[in-house]
């Protein structure tokens, strides 16, 4: 494997072992979209935190964002690592 591929898998997996975005990988896998204020809402959560953690998973390629008024929705990027991490978070127990 090289560098580059190894240090990109070892950054997702970092973003991803983090409570605050396990919670949001749930919320996404199951509704697929959500808007800022509707995480911060389902999650009990702040919405400057949830919109935090947000953008460093979009920034990271696992969601993509766009505008819809005042708000910023999120969409659940369908790849490779988010089906094996839905796998995971989903449906293994631990």
């Amino acid at each position: 494997m090289s560098a580059p591929a190894l240090l990109k898998k070892s950054r997702l997996l970092a973003l991803a072992g983090d409570p605050t975005r396990v919670k949001i990988f749930c919320f996404m896998f199951e509704r697929k979209e959500g808007c800022v204020s509707d995480v911060a809402a389902a999650l009990r959560m702040s919405i400057s935190s949830v919109s935090h953690h947000l953008r460093l998973m979009r920034d990271n390629g696992l969601l993509t964002a766009h505008r819809m008024g005042n708000n910023i929705c999120y969409h659940l990027v369908r790849n490779s690592f988010t089906k094996a991490l839905e796998e995971l978070i989903c449906k293994v127990k631990v």
